[in-house]
């Protein structure tokens, strides 16, 4: 099969891709415990600088948004100053690649957090999983309500990690607003509660991850600024009695605000593509600007939704992890490499940047038989 659509050029605004195939952002956890990242991160990037996009691990906005052992911040100096060397890297073999913004809220533990604090959320509803800790998997625990008072210092929050991105030179952001953590605790009522102006009606619950988009997008601009959904994912044990109605009115206020593109997981997280009346990819008609379609894609699917107009960019997971040269072998109809998920968190280079790209052998007898 040729996949003409998937490796033609896109127009993403300032941002040129050279193909239409993204990285989606991969939690690794191979940080330090400060949320440095290490030399082997700029190796891990540039080796997959084919992609039309690069969107980083999700990166802790704050101390307080931490919620996994060993993943990267954007908080402090040193973190900018070792994000740099990786899009250094990776404009450095013509890539393009932004940063995930990302605070977890509830979906942390005090053994994450500064001075084994609670994690905050919109409201103290514990939910039914376990954090990563450093010492091992341990339950969640029942977080602290935020204060109104207190949103405010959240979105400065945001604002500094979107300053640090633009100084570490990244491409733009991709705001963090599914996978049940922060913002996306805001828009359901499975995890707010809330009586005030941030609680209660869909109007209100979408108050504080517009103010997040709003902040974000007055450093970097809208054209420079991404946006991740996961509207019918359980994840981390987040649910909501009517999700179209609230995503629908998200999408809506999103396409308003004119960003760079919406990304869109389209089912539940590693499970059934299509598991819902409610169909995600739907919320297509009401944004205006470019969809990126991402769950379980393979590149035959990729094809053949942009063929029929239904994505204009795929984002691929786990295939980046065992094939640095997806793109590559995505062009010369190559079979993919398995990836070993014994080797997805924490760790050294094993696993993480010592998977093999096709020789110049094998790519002449590929190109060949193709």
């Amino acid at each position: 099969m040729k996949y003409d659509r998937l490796l033609q050029p896109y127009d993403l605004g300032p941002i040129g891709l050279k193909n239409r195939v993204v990285m989606a952002p991969l939690t690794r956890s191979r940080a330090t415990s400060d949320g440095v990242p290490k030399d082997m991160h700029v190796d891990y990037y540039r080796q997959r600088a084919s992609a039309g996009l690069i969107i980083t691990e999700a990166t802790n906005i704050s101390p307080e948004g931490r919620g996994y052992a060993w993943t990267p911040g954007i908080f402090n100096d040193e973190q900018v100053a070792a994000w740099k060397t990786v899009t250094d890297a990776v404009h450095e073999e013509g890539g393009k690649i932004v940063l995930q913004l990302w605070h977890v809220g509830r979906v942390s533990h005090p053994d994450l957090q500064p001075g084994g604090a609670l994690p905050v959320a919109p409201s103290a509803i514990a939910p039914k999983m376990q954090a990563f800790t450093e010492s091992g998997m341990k339950d969640a625990v029942t977080p602290r309500a935020l204060e109104a008072s207190e949103l405010p210092r959240v979105v400065e929050d945001f604002v500094k990690a979107t300053e640090n991105s633009k100084a570490a030179g990244f491409d733009g952001v991709e705001i963090h607003s599914a996978n049940g953590y922060l913002l996306d605790q805001f828009l359901r009522d499975g995890a707010n509660r809330r009586d005030d102006d941030y609680g209660g009606s869909i109007e209100n619950r979408l108050r504080f991850p517009l103010m997040v988009v709003d902040a974000v997008t007055e450093v970097f601009g809208p054209e420079r600024t991404g946006i991740r959904i996961s509207p019918v994912s359980p994840a981390n044990d987040l649910k909501d009695s009517d999700p179209e109605a609230v995503f629908t009115a998200y999408v809506k206020a999103l396409s308003a605000r004119r960003l760079a593109y919406l990304h869109v997981i389209e089912g539940a997280t590693r499970g059934d593509r299509d598991p819902h009346a409610f169909k995600a990819w739907s919320l297509r008609r009401h944004f205006d600007g470019t969809y990126m379609g991402n769950n379980n894609y393979t590149p035959e699917l990729a094809e053949e939704r942009l063929e029929k107009g239904e994505i204009d960019l795929a984002c691929f997971g786990r295939p980046f992890i065992s094939n640095p040269d997806l793109v590559e072998r995505i062009r010369l109809g190559a079979p993919l490499a398995g990836w070993n998920e014994k080797t997805f968190y924490g760790g050294d280079e094993t696993g993480y940047t010592d998977y093999p790209a096709l020789t110049d052998e094998e790519k002449q007898r590929y190109a060949s038989a193709g």
